[in-house]
């Protein structure tokens, strides 16, 4: 489904070398970020105080966090658990407080508001709990990054899948330099965002190649640089209708969405651009300069008579 169609080919690849030294430099400070400030992880990973309420009516979720942030805390959770009436809130360690102590300060501040409040849980959630989370969590980003390279590697020709490998790998990275520069959450929903953003990324890469080893068996008198400025092209409408639909479902996440959906969404915008970006300015072009040519997609097969191309 095409909303509109480009009639001339767009040139991707006359700035590709100036937009690719810029990517190559965002790339480093994104690494340099991460191994000197690394991140700020939330209290599912460095453990605290878990607390379950219950109010007779609908919890009142904004005026909960509103309470808990006067009493001077900044990083805490507060999310409905199971109905609208019960919250689980979050807490993390206090040195000054235990978890009675927090749980009961909190839970006044929360009486001052709504006297029908209750308390039906208290418990510590201890850091070898929140360690034992980001193993889990890494572990799972290395397979789903394994998985992908096997994919890669059966859909394409060696070229094509390591310029898609590398595109991706430059998407995690900048999401995850964006988290260590501005010392924004690192939680669970996060990553699972970057998870969803790996997927998403090799998905729009993926489509491009495949227009450009299409293009390769269709053209045989373009250049190298005429197929990929041309498949690109093709493929606008599709990125437009395609980005455009989820970025408006995830900007409603993340204005509507509450705290709870703010960085999860947070991730996968910038996921959704930057993946846009590579597929086009980082994965086409790391194809190009590794010499991609029509005789590495399209095989000559050998007979009595002239060559026959597999096309």
């Amino acid at each position: 489904m095409e909303f509109f169609r480009i009639h001339r080919t767009i040139p991707f690849m006359r700035h590709a070398l100036i937009l690719n030294i810029i990517s190559l430099l965002t790339f480093l400070a994104a690494v340099f970020f991460i191994a000197t400030r690394g991140f700020h992880l939330s209290i599912e990973f460095t453990g605290g105080t878990v607390m379950e309420v219950h109010y007779e009516q609908s919890a009142p979720v904004a005026e909960i966090r509103t309470a808990i942030d006067a009493l001077g805390y900044t990083d805490f959770q507060v999310q409905n658990f199971g109905t609208s009436q019960d919250v689980m809130i979050r807490l993390p360690v206090h040195p000054d407080e235990d978890t009675a102590a927090q749980s009961r300060t909190v839970l006044s501040a929360l009486q001052a508001q709504h006297p029908d409040v209750q308390l039906r849980r208290v418990e510590f959630v201890g850091p070898q709990v929140g360690q034992e989370l980001l193993h889990n969590g890494l572990m799972a980003l290395l397979f789903v990054v394994v998985g992908i390279m096997i994919y890669l590697a059966v859909r394409f020709e060696w070229k094509l899948a390591a310029s898609c490998a590398l595109a991706n790998l430059h998407d995690v990275v900048i999401i995850l330099g964006f988290f260590a520069f501005f010392q924004w959450e690192f939680s669970l929903s996060v990553l699972a965002g970057v998870l969803a953003v790996l997927g998403y990324s090799v998905n729009e890469s993926v489509v491009v190649m495949d227009r450009i080893r299409e293009n390769f068996r269709k053209q045989r008198k373009a250049s190298v640089r005429e197929i990929i400025n041309t498949s690109i092209t093709q493929n606008i409408s599709r990125t437009v209708i395609t980005h455009g639909s989820t970025q408006m479902m995830v900007l409603s996440m993340f204005f509507f969405g509450g705290p709870t959906l703010h960085n999860f969404s947070l991730a996968l915008t910038i996921g959704i651009w930057f993946g846009i970006y590579s597929s086009v300015f980082v994965a086409a072009a790391l194809a190009m300069w590794m010499g991609i040519k029509r005789e590495d997609l399209v095989k000559p097969i050998k007979k009595d008579g002239p060559e026959v191309e597999l096309g």
